[in-house]
């Protein structure tokens, strides 16, 4: 008799441990993570930053599928106007671009973009720091940002001006400028000796930049 109840207690205890377990597995498998609609990971290929977000230099390719996929707000109301160089090929339009060119040299080739957002997408500093990712330079602090930007007027227009190069050997001329509470981004990207050749025509093409 002694010897049927400890059975019985014994199997009533396992049945409770069972029991107990059951719940305490169950929210390990509910736990997805999932990031926010404004991450800038989801941003598009070249986009700023939104909403005063930073973007870490680790963000650089933009080839992910869902970057290119998410819908992203351009510049409305009245366009800048420009005028390129003769030797710069102009290539198809996009949405996202307001101006895109091939620039070719030596067998080489190089990409010239012209983008415009609505408000400051960021700031200066989060905006240079986004484009230093790219060329796979690591995020600066205000002060080295501050002491990289050439300051540089156009015809009616001040830009921020960053020459960058990264440890691959690509390079980028970046400009920005404000027209009608948009931020304006022009930038050329490309192997090191072709953009390094091209900066004086890519200086030459900020002047020619102005309100129609």
């Amino acid at each position: 008799m002694v010897v049927s109840l400890v059975i019985l207690l014994t199997s009533c205890k396992d049945r409770e441990i069972t029991a107990y377990r059951a719940p305490k597995d169950a929210p390990v498998a509910a736990m997805p993570s999932q990031a926010p609609a404004t991450d800038t990971n989801t941003l598009p290929p070249g986009h700023p930053p939104i909403g005063g977000a930073t973007a870490p230099g680790a963000v650089s390719g933009g080839d992910m599928a869902t970057m290119a996929n998410t819908p992203v707000p351009t510049a409305g109301g009245s366009d800048l106007t420009w005028t390129a160089p003769a030797a710069w090929a102009p290539k198809g339009g996009s949405t996202m671009r307001k101006g895109s060119y091939a620039v070719k040299r030596d067998g080489a080739e190089a990409d010239f973009a012209i983008t415009a957002f609505p408000g400051d997408t960021g700031g200066l500093h989060a905006n240079i720091n986004r484009w230093r990712g790219q060329v796979g330079l690591p995020a600066a602090s205000p002060a080295e940002l501050d002491a990289a930007v050439q300051h540089f007027d156009g015809q009616g227009h001040h830009f921020e001006v960053v020459d960058l190069v990264g440890p691959s050997g690509t390079r980028m001329l970046g400009a920005i400028t404000s027209f009608n509470g948009n931020s304006w981004f022009f930038k050329l990207m490309g192997p090191d000796a072709l953009v390094a050749a091209e900066k004086p025509a890519y200086l030459e093409f900020l002047k020619t930049v102005k309100a129609p």
